[in-house]
């Protein structure tokens, strides 16, 4: 029998060794990726972008790459061809192009099925016309999308950039870089790789849309970042006008509607997502928060409980369960589910917090205890959690952490640590 510690060394070990560098990854991905040249019916250039190799050989790459183009042409290794278009989604803005007698080797292809927020991610294009360059971020956001899930990363994405390849920590394709929002910052966006393989089924020979879906789910996403509420229910109104059966667009709707407090519409938005996509857990995700608002707890459990059959991995739903739980003084059930947030995310403060919170509530002053160091550790500066840290010492009888605790507090804050004082040290 092989020892625990000694199985996960050799794990460990192995999966270091398996890992590819920055370097490892850009030099195999360059080898598939090409520069696009857009020229128009009398070959003058018109524009330029980026594709990568797909295992038919065909070029991927964003369709506003080839827009109006009366010719295009491909550049890798220092040779041109040629090249037609294959198959378009012009809605979701990605193409293919078809190219005879290329020799560059394809990309393995990945999935966003398991990407997470936080994840190492690499993007290979060429920038401002310039040659193959790499930049490196994480994914910063994940939004769910019909067939896929649409990444907004900080890795650099410029003019020129567009259509080319992101990558993960393996070096396998998950999407395709397709533009930035130049008045924001680190607001870059890739379609997930799944919109390329559902791309023959999808193909319509149909121009361009000015908007591609791809734009309106970024604009989207700028506006919530920006907490511009108002201007981002007006964008998701046009929105749901321009592309009626979009369920991402109502849910996009329900979340502005409730940023803004208007509840009852929130729900009636994320109802029609669903009723677009009766498997969208981000929206029944959403409509149980939205229901934990107007408190009907019952139809906001039953909500997270749907996100998350659809999807177990999915934190959001199982952090909001475990708020619901809470405030509802079902403090075993908030428990698990908050153990369920740190299974999937061991460093999530809010879930350690609501274990705290539980644990208290049910006089195991020891367990709370352990979860508000956890707290304090990732998060140094709350000095709630300082304060119900040292209220949990005092309730087993540790003076001296008591006191260590005050004296913490004060210089976090003072208003907190004389309340603490009068309340558990004083007496």
């Amino acid at each position: 029998m092989i020892h625990f510690a000694l199985a996960t060394t050799i794990l460990v070990i192995s999966l270091a060794a398996n890992a590819r560098t920055p370097s490892e990854i850009y030099e195999q991905a360059a080898k598939s990726t090409v520069v696009i040249r857009n020229f128009d019916g009398t070959g003058k250039p018109q524009s330029m972008g980026s594709g990568v190799v797909l295992p038919n050989k065909d070029i991927a790459t964003n369709c506003h790459v080839i827009k109006n183009a009366g010719q295009i042409k491909i550049r890798i290794d220092k040779k041109e061809y040629p090249a037609l278009l294959r198959y378009s989604d012009w809605e979701r803005d990605v193409c293919s192009l078809s190219v005879s007698g290329i020799a560059a080797p394809p990309i393995e292809v990945g999935s966003t099925k398991r990407l997470k927020v936080g994840a190492r991610v690499y993007a290979i294009g060429a920038p401002k016309g310039l040659e193959l360059s790499l930049s490196e971020g994480i994914v910063s956001s994940l939004r769910e999308a019909r067939g896929g899930r649409y990444i907004q990363t900080t890795a650099a994405i410029s003019p020129g950039s567009s259509g080319g390849g992101l990558y993960d920590e393996d070096g396998t394709l998950i999407g395709l870089t397709t533009f930035y929002l130049a008045e924001g910052q680190n607001l870059n966006f890739a379609l997930p790789v799944e919109w390329i393989e559902e791309l023959p089924n999808r193909t319509k020979q149909t121009p361009m849309s000015d908007r591609p879906e791809t734009w309106w789910m970024a604009r989207s996403s700028e506006l919530e970042g920006q907490q511009n509420y108002q201007e981002m229910l007006t964008h998701c109104k046009r929105w749901t006008e321009a592309h009626p059966e979009n369920p991402v667009a109502w849910n996009d709707l329900g979340a502005a509607y409730h940023s803004l407090g208007m509840l009852a519409n929130a729900v009636a938005a994320y109802q029609k997502a669903l009723q677009l996509n009766p498997e969208f857990f981000t929206a029944w995700s959403n409509l149980g928060i939205t229901w934990g608002r107007l408190r009907d707890h019952p139809k906001a459990i039953e909500a997270l409980r749907q996100a998350i059959a659809i999807n177990p991995e999915y934190v959001n739903a199982w952090y909001s369960l475990g708020n619901i739980y809470g405030a509802t003084e079902k403090t075993d059930q908030a428990i698990e589910a908050h153990k369920q947030v740190l299974r999937i995310n061991p460093e999530h403060v809010g879930a350690w917090r609501g274990i705290g919170l539980g644990y208290g509530m049910n006089r195991q002053y020891e367990k709370a205890i352990s979860a508000y160091q956890q707290v304090v550790r990732l998060a140094p500066a709350d000095a709630d959690s300082w304060m119900m840290l040292g209220v949990n010492y005092a309730l087993t009888k540790q003076r001296d952490k008591v006191i260590e605790v005050y004296k913490h507090l004060k210089t976090l804050d003072a208003s907190r640590a004389e309340q603490f004082f009068r309340d558990w040290v004083a007496p």
